[in-house]
């Protein structure tokens, strides 16, 4: 594993900073992501972090409290939050980032290792969900399509975000055959027939496995990876 907790909370706080200094702006114009303006985006972010907060309560409770109740309540509710006043908006983004650090700063050594349900029906110990907040924070953040890129990301981060990527492609099966250089690491993943080869820095091998712009000519299309 290329990460540890303190890395994935170090990467939590700063990912979280540069969203929020992202999102102070006009919310209006569509994001990175296909049908999404920043607004849904903002909403986005700010619903995850209130559905990790879940998670870090069942961890210190044992209470089961999951993620969503539904995916078409997930999907409600960040399409209500798209429509509140920006200035609403922002708040419920900080609140929620600040309420969810408080929660995974009162988490014991004993509760981080406390079993719970991701809304993808993973069970993993509370240690992963920093990981998945700082994903969130981190990628979206270029998303919003405020001129922040993934060369602003942290490098351990972007490596980190590779091999996750990597891990979840090959367990499904569904892509090319690729081999993936940057600076001294490799990435591989299974497929039908030769391997391409792709070199390139960090920043743009962690854009192209996430499904974001990246300058390769010709590379194969990927499926989503989440």
């Amino acid at each position: 594993m290329s990460r540890t907790l303190a890395d994935a909370r170090r990467w939590v706080r700063s990912g979280t900073g540069l969203f929020l200094r992202a999102a102070d702006t006009d919310l209006d114009p569509p994001s990175g992501l296909p049908g999404w303006t920043r607004r849904h985006l903002v909403a986005h972010v700010a619903a995850n972090a209130d559905a990790l907060g879940n998670l870090v309560h069942w961890a210190a409770t044992g209470e089961p409290t999951p993620m969503y109740a539904s995916p078409e309540e997930r999907a409600a509710g960040i399409e209500h939050g798209a429509r509140r006043p920006a200035a609403e908006l922002n708040a419920w983004l900080r609140r929620s980032a600040g309420t969810l650090a408080d929660a995974m700063d009162a988490l014991d050594e004993v509760r981080w290792r406390s079993p719970v349900v991701t809304g993808q029906g993973r069970t993993v110990p509370a240690t992963e969900l920093p990981w998945l907040r700082a994903r969130e924070v981190c990628v979206h953040a270029v998303d919003l399509a405020t001129g922040v890129s993934f060369a602003d990301l942290p490098a351990g981060f972007l490596i980190a975000l590779c091999d996750d990527v990597v891990a979840r492609r090959a367990a499904a099966a569904t892509g090319p055959a690729l081999v993936l250089r940057s600076d001294g690491h490799r990435w591989e993943l299974p497929g039908p027939g030769g391997p391409a080869e792709l070199t390139g820095e960090l920043p743009e091998i962690a854009a192209y496995l996430t499904g974001r712009p990246a300058p390769f000519d010709g590379a194969p299309v990927l499926t989503p990876w989440l």
